[in-house]
């Protein structure tokens, strides 16, 4: 197991104090070779609502739907349809032109649900939040894993280059490939074509040029 401390710096190019939270996270996890990936909605399931909370969700949804609006619509045309009934029946209402009355309730059912409404986007506010963190684990996670990755690959690679140039009889065959060339020029070919080596300057027609064939 690694150093986290080493896996900070070599990472982040800083030690493990001076890392934030979710840094610090990411690079102990590294050190430990555990995966990061958990499952946020069941840990959020884990602890269950208020009634307040159970509560604050049912009158958003409510208020979200088409069923609000169609009750909202329905309400306003029966008070407005009665109000007029009454008014050509008997000469008076309860709640004459401008509707005053109604006015007065819907007042009162905005300043009662605006901040219920607010108490469940909140709560919802902070899922997406939590969801957000974790997923911004897993991505750091990822692109530093494959960073390190790519710089295996890397030191591989030129290790295997520098063993073919400083010991070519240890990885050339016994003999060459028919019509074709010795194992270890071609892995130095196939290990230059992925630039882990110079091309080297050959002459060509009196003009040098690099990577050119004579």
């Amino acid at each position: 197991m690694l150093n986290t401390d080493t896996v900070a710096k070599r990472l982040f190019g800083a030690s493990a104090d001076t890392l934030d939270a979710r840094a610090l996270k990411v690079a102990q996890h590294i050190a430990r070779r555990k995966h990061i990936s958990r499952n946020v909605d069941q840990e959020l399931d884990q602890t269950p609502p208020t009634f307040g909370q159970r509560a604050a969700d049912a009158v958003a949804t409510f208020g979200g739907s088409w069923a609000f609006v169609a009750l909202f619509c329905a309400t306003m045309l029966v008070w407005v349809g009665l109000n007029a009934f009454l008014l050509w029946a008997r000469g008076s209402t309860f709640d004459p032109y401008p509707y005053i009355l109604l006015n007065l309730f819907l007042s009162m059912l905005a300043a009662i649900q605006a901040p219920i409404i607010l108490m469940s986007q909140n709560r919802q506010a902070d899922k997406d939040r939590i969801r957000g963190e974790h997923d911004y684990e897993v991505n750091l996670k990822a692109e530093l894993e494959i960073m390190l990755l790519h710089q295996k690959n890397r030191r591989a690679a030129e290790n295997a280059v520098e063993r073919a140039h400083h010991h070519p009889e240890r990885t050339a065959p016994a003999a060459a490939p028919a019509g074709g060339r010795p194992a270890v020029r071609l892995t130095v070919q196939v290990l230059r074509s992925l630039r882990c080596l110079p091309a080297p300057r050959r002459c060509h027609m009196g003009c040098c040029i690099r990577g050119a064939d004579c």
